[in-house]
């Protein structure tokens, strides 16, 4: 069973009812699931679009990581998620940020998240339930990212 962290956003329809609802279909691959509180934050990255709701869930899984983000994708379109862009509004967003201590870089395979080191709207929500869990590349502890960005939250 490997721990993994899965970052979870929408910014489009009812968000919070697309985040519980994409809680719930995480549970049926994650065991022992853990959700943080959902936060309301502003878009990053992405241009002018809606605010978002970010929450960070946390389990344990028999799935390779591979085949947990391929889970992941298929969420993401039974609820709705299209690509017309890069950034585009999402109606739910799961992002595979930690898959025990892997480090990959394959082909649509990045683990650990390339940019989760610098997101609060990650950190935060992730900090709540694992805030001692360590990345893999740095060493650093969840909540040590998250100190680390300072006044950037």
């Amino acid at each position: 069973m490997a721990p993994v962290a899965i970052a979870l956003g929408s910014n489009q329809g009812d968000r919070a009812r697309l985040l519980r609802e994409a809680v719930a279909a995480l549970g049926r691959h994650l065991a022992g699931l853990r959700v943080s509180t959902f936060h309301d934050t502003a878009p990053v990255g992405v241009g002018l679009q809606p605010r978002f709701l970010n929450a960070a869930a946390t389990g344990t899984t028999t799935l390779s990581a591979r085949d947990l983000l391929d889970t992941l994708l298929d969420i993401e379109r039974r609820f709705g998620r299209e690509r017309p862009s890069p950034g585009a509004p999402r109606t739910l967003d799961l992002d595979l940020i930690l898959y025990g201590d892997l480090v990959a870089d394959e082909p649509d395979l990045i683990v650990p998240h390339p940019r989760f080191r610098d997101r609060a709207f990650v950190l935060a929500p992730l900090a709540e339930i694992a805030a001692d869990w360590r990345d893999p590349v740095t060493g650093r502890t969840v909540g040590a990212l998250l100190a680390g960005l300072g006044g950037s939250r």
